[in-house]
Order: structure tokens, then C-alpha cells, then sequence
């Protein structure tokens, strides 16, 4: 499945990324991620493909524990 670099891949919302808004020219320290610090397991909940493609967005940052990807069935913590 194709992941959208300006979505979520964890809940299909947008992700207010910096570097998918292909309106600007903006670096990735100019995202709202690079002033936040992201739970390894909602890290290692991200689908491969997607990792380096598209970024978590701040709802799913600071959850935790995020939701599925879309259409796929929620994963137990481990």
C-alpha cells in the first residue's frame, strides 16, 4: 500500500509535516517534530513501507500508543 508522505501512516489523518507541504521550502527542522519527542512504540507501530515516507502526526505522537494503520486490525502492546 502506497503511503501519502502528508498523512498519518498510523491513523490516515494529516500529519502537518514540513517536509510534504510542497508549498514551501521548509527543512525538517522546521517541523512541529523536531521539538517533540516521539515514543518508540508508536515508532515501531509505523507499517515498513511507510517508514521514511510519511510522518506520524502530533495526535499520534503524543498518544503513545497509536491506532492502526488504516485497514489493518489493532496490534496488542507488547
Amino acid at each position: 500500500m502506497p503511503f501519502d508522505a502528508a498523512h498519518c501512516p498510523l491513523c490516515g489523518q494529516p500529519n502537518a509535516c514540513a517536509l510534504a507541504d510542497r508549498t514551501a521550502t521548509r527543512s525538517c527542522s522546521d517541523c512541529w517534530c523536531a521539538r517533540t519527542t516521539i515514543a518508540p512504540a508508536v515508532l515501531a507501530r509505523i507499517p515498513v513501507a511507510a517508514r521514511g515516507v510519511a510522518c506520524v502526526c502530533a495526535r499520534c505522537a503524543a498518544s503513545g500508543d497509536a491506532a492502526a494503520p488504516p485497514g489493518e486490525a489493532p496490534r496488542p502492546a507488547r
